[in-house]
């Protein structure tokens, strides 16, 4: 049976291929992922949400462009085979590996191959600030200048588009990273939604594909960081979204002080403002759980894992004001 929201002929007809199936990969829960495969081959196709897709999000040929523009770089991820622009959707490579969805995935690894794991992640993100967005095509990409202004009005207003309940501690945040915003220090090609589990990693532990490009642009550097180190702090220094109240930290892992010091050192830059960038990550992924709560509320999500995101959001804004208190 094909899952929901994937078009074979159509798939088909791009690639040129007769498929044999395809099914939903798990873990994505904005943009549908999907495995195809046929003629002894597998790619991946990628396309917007069921339902509800807020404005400027889940743009296919943004995310196609700059994994094209990527390939030939430092920067890991799947070779970008083919986009379709109506309806949108885009087929890349298929990379073998795994991709640590879990605290209890990572636990199963063990502290020094997570130590290595963690640095590669790091390097990685390294890599991706280091290069000059016109050397790869990509010096139109987005607009530095005033990004984090822009930033800010985008989830307030991404968050007004999907409000079905009073939010009052998530509009505080939001005024509170209003007045205290930091100047940039420099501009670069940004992740958006840089995390582990947003990369598959090689059996040598090395990182074999960055994936899930879809809010990538040109910004300010140090939202990638501060993201970074907000899941890191979620999942493993707190043990997951699961231990609200309870954190169970991973055993052996390197702290977010850790990675953050490794990123420094490597790009030589300051990182006196990160309080900022992580309770912003904050803010940033409540706004997002509240529209996967929204789309979910009217029957719009496809897979599972969402029932209980509506409940993650009051704890995620909390976790926002205690890193602006440098918690």
């Amino acid at each position: 049976m094909t899952p929901p929201g994937l078009d074979i002929p159509l798939v088909e007809q791009l690639l040129g291929v007769t498929l044999s199936g395809g099914e939903l990969i798990a873990g994505g829960k904005s943009n549908l992922t999907y495995r195809v495969w046929g003629d002894g081959r597998e790619w991946v196709v990628r396309r917007p949400p069921l339902g509800h897709v807020l404005t400027t999000a889940h743009d296919m040929a943004r995310e196609f462009r700059v994994i094209k523009a990527l390939g030939p770089t430092r920067v890991p991820v799947p070779e970008a085979i083919a986009l379709n622009e109506d309806p949108s959707f885009y087929v890349m490579e298929f990379v073998s590996g795994t991709v640590y969805r879990r605290t209890k995935d990572l636990a199963t690894v063990g502290p020094q191959r997570l130590q290595t794991l963690m640095t590669n992640l790091v390097d990685v993100l390294v890599e991706l600030h280091s290069i000059d967005p016109p050397d790869v095509g990509l010096g139109d990409f987005g607009r530095p200048e005033g990004y984090l202004e822009r930033q800010l009005r985008r989830w307030q207003k991404q968050l007004d588009s999907s409000r079905s309940r009073p939010l009052d501690d998530i509009d505080e945040l939001h005024d509170l990273l209003v007045d205290r915003m930091p100047t940039s220090q420099s501009a670069a090609i940004i992740h958006g939604d840089y995390r582990i589990d947003n990369c598959i990693a090689a059996p040598d532990d090395t990182i074999a594909a960055v994936l899930d490009w879809e809010m990538a642009t040109l910004g300010d550097p140090l939202t990638d960081v501060g993201l970074l180190l907000m899941y890191w702090r979620l999942n493993i220094e707190m043990g997951g979204v699961e231990s609200f109240g309870s954190p169970h930290p991973l055993p052996g892992a390197p702290t977010g002080a850790d990675l953050a010091a490794r990123y420094a050192a490597a790009r030589g830059i300051d990182l006196a403002q990160l309080d900022w960038y992580l309770a912003f990550a904050n803010y940033k992924l409540a706004v997002i759980a509240e529209g996967i709560h929204y789309r979910y509320q009217a029957g719009k999500t496809v897979g599972d894992g969402f029932a209980n995101m509506g409940e993650m959001v009051p704890h995620i804004v909390a976790l926002g004001h205690s890193a602006l208190q440098g918690q």
